[in-house]
């Protein structure tokens, strides 16, 4: 269902900001061993950015889909469809994170590193979108 901060708007963004918060610093962290070629490190900040998109980001977007989404969607057809948008945006995010799984831990490339940005930028408009369209 969710707690009662899904349904607060300072609440719920200060959630959003804090998973993207921590999601960028890794990412940047993760970039920057790939960069310098310190691969005893790389595998070990991946998985830490795996784990942190699939126990912050997308369990709070199933926290959302399980009792905030459902009820805005019952609040009228344009807000169905929103809603139905919003799902799409956790969607990506979650083959995102699965083919990023596929590749590790044995390899973490541009490849991974691509798909761990796409995370980013999704995340960044799905939240500003989800922000203004459903408060």
């Amino acid at each position: 269902m969710g707690g009662p901060s899904l349904r607060k708007l300072d609440a719920h963004r200060s959630i959003h900001h804090g998973a993207f918060a921590e999601a960028k610093r890794l990412t940047d962290l993760l970039e920057k061993l790939y960069d310098e070629r310190r691969s005893e490190h790389l595998a070990e900040v991946a998985d830490a950015l795996a784990e942190h998109w699939e126990k912050r980001v997308i369990a709070h977007a199933e926290a959302e889909e399980e009792g905030f989404y459902r009820e805005k969607a019952g609040e009228g057809e344009d807000l169905a469809e929103t809603v139905a948008r919003l799902k799409r945006d956790h969607d990506l995010m979650r083959k995102l994170i699965a083919e990023i799984r596929e590749r590790l831990p044995e390899q973490v490339d541009g490849e991974v590193l691509t798909r761990f940005h796409a995370l980013l930028h999704i995340n960044r408009i799905h939240s500003a979108d989800e922000e203004s369209l459903l408060f």
